[in-house]
C-alpha cells in the first residue's frame, strides 16, 4: 500500500473502533458523511484540518495516521514522552468522557483564565459530576498540565498535517510562522493557555519540567527547519540555535502584544514583522 492507502486503512480502523456508526464518526469530526466516505475510498483526500480532527477525536496523533508511529521522523519535531501522547488504536488511551472533559476544561481555561475556572464549572459544562472530573483529573493542577499537553498535541498534529507535503524549507518556515499566529479560534485559545502556563510556571517551579519538554519541541522544530534550509541552500550560514532563539523570542513577544491588545498590534503586523525577520536574518544572502 502507498502512504494514502495506509492512511485510509488506519482511519477505517479508527471508525470501526469508535462507538456508533460511520455517520456519528463523521458528525463528531465535523465532516459530511459523504465526504468521509469518499476520503475512505480514495476519491478525495483528507484535508490537513480533517486529519487533525480525526486525530483529536480518536486520541491518536496525525503522525500515527500518516506514518503508523507517533515518533516517526517527520518535518516537525516529535514531542518528548512527558509532553506528548501515545496512540493505541486497539485500546484507545483517551476515552470519550475524558476527551470531552479535557476539551471542555481547555476551552474554559482559554476563555476565562485558569484561576477563574473551578472543577465545578468543568463538571457543569460537561453535564457530569465533580467526582467524575476528579476521577480523570485528580487535581486542578493536573487539569492545567493536561491542557498544556493538549496544546502541544494540537500544534504537533497541525504542523505534521500541514507540512508533511512541503519540501522547500523556506516555504515550510513561513508556514510554521503562519500556524503560530494568534488568529481567532483555536490558535488564539492555544495562545491564551500558553500565557497562563507561563504565569504558573514562573510561580511554581514544579511545573517547569513539563513546560520545558513542551517548549523544547517547538524550538527543535524551528532549528530543524533552519538546518534543512541550509542544506537546501535557501538559508544563509547562521547558527541555527541562535536564529531559533531570536525568532521564537520575537514570536512570543509579538504574540503577547496581540493577545493583550497593545495599540497598533495585530495578527497582520505580527506576520509582517516575522516574515521581515526571516527574510533579513535567515534567508539574507543565501
Amino acid at each position: 500500500m502507498d502512504e494514502t492507502d495506509e492512511l485510509r486503512a488506519r482511519v477505517r480502523e479508527l471508525v470501526r473502533s469508535m462507538p456508533g456508526a460511520q455517520r456519528e464518526f463523521a458528525a463528531a469530526i465535523g465532516l459530511d458523511e459523504t465526504k468521509l466516505s469518499k476520503a475512505l475510498t480514495g476519491t478525495r483526500r483528507f484535508s490537513p484540518h480533517e486529519l487533525v480532527r480525526v486525530a483529536e477525536y480518536c486520541g491518536v496523533t496525525v503522525n500515527w495516521l500518516l506514518n503508523g508511529s507517533d515518533d516517526a521522523k517527520t518535518v516537525t519535531a516529535v514531542p518528548s514522552p512527558a509532553a506528548g501522547s501515545a496512540s493505541d488504536p486497539e485500546h484507545l488511551t483517551q476515552s470519550e468522557p475524558r476527551r470531552r472533559i479535557l476539551e471542555t476544561a481547555w476551552q474554559l481555561i482559554a476563555e476565562r483564565g485558569y484561576h477563574r475556572v473551578r472543577i465545578a464549572d468543568i463538571a457543569k459544562a460537561c453535564g457530569t459530576s465533580t467526582a467524575t472530573i476528579h476521577y480523570h483529573f485528580p487535581s486542578k493542577t493536573e487539569v492545567l498540565n493536561e491542557a498544556l499537553r493538549r496544546n502541544v498535541k494540537l500544534a504537533f498534529d497541525r504542523q505534521v498535517a500541514e507540512l508533511h507535503t512541503i519540501d522547500d524549507a523556506h516555504e515550510r518556515l513561513l508556514r510554521l510562522v503562519e500556524l503560530q499566529l494568534p488568529a481567532d479560534g483555536v490558535l488564539r485559545a492555544e495562545w491564551s493557555v500558553w500565557l497562563q502556563v507561563w504565569n504558573e510556571v514562573s510561580l511554581d517551579p514544579t511545573l517547569r519540567s513539563l513546560y520545558t519538554d513542551s517548549y523544547d519541541r517547538w524550538l527543535r522544530t524551528i532549528a530543524m527547519t533552519i538546518r534543512t534550509g541550509q542544506e537546501q541552500g535557501v538559508f544563509r550560514d547562521v547558527d541555527p540555535d541562535d536564529a531559533t532563539t531570536r525568532l521564537t523570542a520575537l514570536i512570543d513577544g509579538l504574540g503577547i502584544q496581540v493577545l493583550t491588545g497593545r495599540p497598533g498590534s495585530s495578527v497582520a503586523t505580527m506576520r509582517r514583522h516575522l516574515n521581515d525577520f526571516i527574510a533579513a536574518t535567515i534567508v539574507g544572502g543565501a
